[in-house]
């Protein structure tokens, strides 16, 4: 990165789609890492699943905090994105909002495992609650609507509600391996199911 002022004033140049795509395969295997081994694990093993260089994560991402944001960011824009190619996709609006709380749940499980780290103090961290409201409650909101339009469910509960209730029974599988969530939350999202 240059300190000159050359090129000031020219829009950015895109990102090619194969970087971006390999960034992504990064952030993925990152977040799988993070998952499986908590998130001081170490850089190398992080590169070893992304098949890069640990040259490649730090041109990326120079601090670890720089990693972990990324990773959070990137999950909750997959899950994020998800939700309206489901509601295209799928048997029916319920049906979509069933698989879309399941990624939720896949999601809640890379962020568990990052909590510790998201209480820190560095400043790069305080934006993220925020960022994870505004970018998954309207798509949880448009799920729900749809299946409430359709007459799948007869439920007065809105997207934080929903999404609340689902975190708060995954946070039970971090210390328990018998306590199986996803079948808790598949209780509760049957519950919203309109009888008859």
């Amino acid at each position: 990165m240059s300190d000159s002022g050359e090129g000031a004033g020219r829009a950015a140049r895109p990102v090619r789609k194969d970087a971006q795509r390999n960034k992504e395969a990064l952030l993925d295997a990152a977040a799988s890492v993070f998952v499986s081994s908590g998130v001081d694990a170490p850089v190398r093993a992080i590169a070893a699943e992304a098949g890069v260089g640990l040259g490649t994560i730090y041109r990326h991402f120079p601090t670890r905090a720089d990693l972990i944001i990324a990773v959070y960011r990137h999950q909750v824009d997959a899950c994020a994105e998800a939700g309206p190619s489901l509601l295209a996709s799928s048997a029916s609006p319920y049906a979509a909002l069933g698989r879309w709380i399941d990624l939720f749940v896949d999601f809640l499980a890379t962020k568990h495992g990052l909590a510790a780290v998201l209480q820190s103090d560095s400043p790069g961290f305080e934006t993220l609650h925020g960022y994870f409201l505004d970018r998954l409650v309207p798509v949880c909101t448009e799920l729900l609507q749809a299946a409430t339009t359709s007459g799948e469910i007869a439920s007065d509960i809105t997207a934080y509600e929903l999404m609340r209730g689902v975190g708060n029974l995954c946070v039970g599988a971090e210390s328990d391996p018998d306590y199986d969530a996803r079948r808790l939350v598949g209780l509760l999202v049957a519950g919203l199911r309109r009888a008859g």
